[in-house]
């Protein structure tokens, strides 16, 4: 590839998943792929077909009618723990709006937070948003299961993953004004173990390589984002950086998308099989919700990675 090209996001199919047998040679490759890409970028698009393109549309259209609600009600969306109320009416960043559901993988969860936006609840809603978290948390755990293999200490995936709960935020960049800023949403890493990504077919996500380029990353209908959030960055002793990434809005339709985050109700350690001559440790033992309390409680961080403020060896 020639250096006056922009940099490319790996982009991984897992679209015949049943062929991705754990121990089986396409498995070993594709963990080898998975480790590969988050080596290099900390991310990558991944083509999967288990989230059918009618569960999706369907997942849009609700979008749409959950963002047309008054304001009013969509503040009802509130911050009971850290991440998951709704964002929305700031002045610098006019542009966005979210909201969070919490344990979204499961159905109650949806259900509350439909019950709350809507006097009469929202059937429709709360299931297809249901179902949509529950794939995209599969696919997680498999792509979770594919990183700690890779490493050679998928012993420790049943553990990280019975502890892990699920964040779906839900998202909307509506279309700049004249005169009117296109920034979407600031640059930032995410504070989860992995993210991962889904949206409308309207682009926006931009993506800083190491070496500091800034990707616009385009994905198709059938695929999602895989991100490393820097709580995997610290479990893996820096060999995986979590990249910083921001929103820019241009065109002239709304994005609507989605991010299902991974999070850690135990500790996070890095496992002493990654730690060598090459690679000293370099973080202590954490506690993942302490992460974000930190987050959320110093606003103001000297480190462009504020783990390494938080548990840096």
């Amino acid at each position: 590839m020639g250096s006056e090209l922009q940099p490319k996001l790996p982009v991984l199919d897992f679209s015949c998943s049943e062929n991705l047998k754990p121990g089986t040679s396409s498995w070993l490759s594709a963990c080898k792929e998975v480790r590969g890409a988050l080596e290099d970028y900390g991310c990558f698009v991944l083509v999967y077909d288990k989230v059918s393109s009618e569960l999706l549309k369907q997942v849009f259209g609700s979008l749409e009618e959950l963002f047309d609600l008054p304001t009013e009600i969509k503040m009802k969306n509130k911050y009971e723990n850290r991440l998951n109320g709704y964002v929305g009416q700031i002045q610098k960043l006019p542009l966005h709006e979210s909201m969070g559901i919490q344990n979204a993988a499961t159905l109650e969860a949806t259900q509350s937070f439909s019950n709350l936006l809507w006097s009469d609840g929202n059937d429709h809603f709360s299931a297809c948003m249901h179902s949509y978290a529950k794939l995209t948390a599969e696919l997680d755990q498999m792509v979770t299961r594919m990183i700690y293999e890779s490493y050679g200490v998928g012993k420790y995936h049943a553990s990280y993953t019975g502890s892990t709960t699920y964040l779906l935020r839900v998202l909307k960049n509506r279309v700049p004004e004249v005169n009117e800023p296109n920034l979407g949403f600031v640059t930032h890493t995410d504070k989860s173990f992995t993210t991962i990504l889904h949206q409308n077919q309207v682009n926006g996500l931009e993506v800083e390589t190491k070496d500091g380029e800034w990707i616009s990353v385009e994905y198709p209908p059938s695929s999602f984002m895989v991100m490393a959030g820097d709580a995997l960055m610290a479990w893996s002793n820096d060999r995986i950086q979590s990249p910083r990434h921001r929103v820019v809005m241009n065109g002239n339709e709304a994005r609507y998308s989605l991010a299902l985050f991974s999070f850690s109700d135990g500790i996070i350690e890095v496992p002493k099989e990654l730690v060598d001559d090459e690679h000293p440790l370099q973080y202590k033992p954490f506690n993942h919700r302490g992460l974000l309390d930190f987050f959320s409680t110093n606003t103001t961080h000297k480190d462009k990675y504020p783990i390494k403020s938080y548990c840096g060896v």
